[in-house]
C-alpha cells in the first residue's frame, strides 16, 4: 500500500508494472551516464554534464582537491554503450569510433584531457541491476582509455577500431590514480 496525494493506492504484488517506456538506445545512454556518476561519486569527484557532445564528450569529472601541480583536476569523457559482447576479446573491447568523433577527441589541443569509455551491459535491458535492501548489483563494466593513446586514424578512413585495453576498467581506484596523474602534471 502506498501514498498518493494523501490517499492510499493498493499495489497488488502479482500486477505486472510497465516500464516507462524509454527506448532502448536512451535507455543505454542514460544507464551509462548514471554508471559513470555512481563511479565518480564514491571516488569523491563530481560530473559536469554537457547540454551536448558536439566537443566530442559528454561529462568532466572533476575533483575538488589540491594535488602537488593543480588544484581541481578534471577530465572529459565520451560515453559509449554495448550489449555486444562479442567486442569483447581476450585483452580488450574493440569499438568503432566515427572519424569527426575521434579528431575531436583526440584534438592535440584540447584544454582537458579527454578518456573514451564504453560501458558494456547485458543483452536483456530487464538485467541491468539487482536490487535488495543490502545491495544492488550491476553486470555492467565499463573500459576506458585516454585518447592520448588512441593513436591517429588513416586520412582515407571514416572511422577507426579502437582497442580498450581490459585492465582499464573504469573503477573508483582506477579514476583516483588518472586524476592524481592529471593533478601531478600530466598524463604524458
Amino acid at each position: 500500500m502506498g501514498d498518493v496525494n494523501g490517499s492510499s493506492v493498493e499495489v497488488e504484488s502479482a500486477a505486472v508494472v510497465p516500464d516507462g517506456g524509454l527506448p532502448d538506445e536512451a535507455r543505454q545512454e542514460q544507464f551509462s551516464l548514471g554508471f559513470v556518476r555512481m563511479v565518480a561519486a564514491a571516488a569523491g569527484f563530481s560530473i559536469k554534464s554537457h547540454e551536448t557532445d558536439y566537443d566530442g564528450v559528454d561529462v568532466t569529472i572533476a575533483a575538488s582537491a589540491e594535488y602537488g601541480t593543480f588544484y581541481c583536476a578534471a577530465l572529459e569523457m565520451q560515453l559509449k554503450c554495448t550489449t555486444r559482447h562479442s567486442l569483447l576479446k581476450d585483452d580488450h573491447l574493440s569499438w568503432q569510433l566515427e572519424r569527426a568523433r575521434f579528431l575531436k577527441l583526440t584534438n592535440p589541443k584540447r584544454y582537458l584531457p579527454a578518456f573514451i569509455g564504453v560501458l558494456l551491459i547485458p543483452p536483456d535491458l530487464t538485467d541491468l541491476l539487482e536490487m535488495t535492501e543490502e545491495r544492488m548489483v550491476s553486470s555492467c563494466r565499463m573500459y576506458w582509455e585516454y585518447a592520448g593513446n588512441l593513436g591517429s586514424i588513416a586520412d582515407d578512413r571514416d572511422s577507426k577500431t579502437l582497442k580498450l585495453p581490459r585492465s582499464n576498467l573504469f573503477d573508483v581506484d582506477g579514476l583516483k590514480g588518472i586524476m592524481q596523474m592529471i593533478g601531478e602534471g600530466g598524463l604524458e
